[in-house]
C-alpha cells in the first residue's frame, strides 16, 4: 500500500497533513513518507489526526532524527486540544516544536 498525503510546499519547507489514523499500522510507511520528500525542512499538521498510538509517535520523532541527520527539522502545527494533549502528557512537546499553526511553523525556518 502505497501512502499519499496532502502536501504544500512553501520555499524550503513541505508541510505534510497527517492521516486520520497514525497507528501502528501506518507508523513505518508514514516514518518513510515523512523523510522521503524532497525537502528535509518538515511541518507536520496533525489537526486531521483522529487516532495517535505510541507508535505514531515513535515515528514522528524518528523521522525527526533522520531529518536532524540531513540538516533538517520536523515541527508539529496543531490546533487539534486532545493531540496537543498527547503531546504535552507523552513530554513530546518538549522535542518537538509545537505550533498553532502552519503559517506559524512554516515561518520558524527562516
Amino acid at each position: 500500500m502505497n501512502m499519499n498525503l496532502p502536501t504544500e510546499v512553501f520555499g524550503n519547507v513541505v508541510v505534510i497533513h497527517s492521516p486520520e489514523e497514525l497507528v501502528q499500522d501506518y507508523a513505518d510507511m508514514f516514518q518513510s513518507y515523512l523523510t522521503s520528500r524532497e525537502r528535509s525542512n518538515v511541518v507536520l499538521d496533525l489537526d486531521n489526526s483522529e487516532a495517535i498510538d505510541s507508535a505514531g509517535l515513535t515515528a514522528i520523532v524518528d523521522a525527526q532524527d533522520k531529518l536532524r541527520e540531513c540538516d533538517g527539522d520536523l515541527k508539529i502545527a496543531t490546533t487539534n486540544t486532545a493531540n496537543r494533549k498527547i503531546l504535552e502528557m507523552t513530554r513530546l512537546d518538549e522535542q518537538l516544536e509545537v505550533f498553532d499553526s502552519v503559517i506559524d511553523a512554516v515561518k520558524s525556518f527562516r
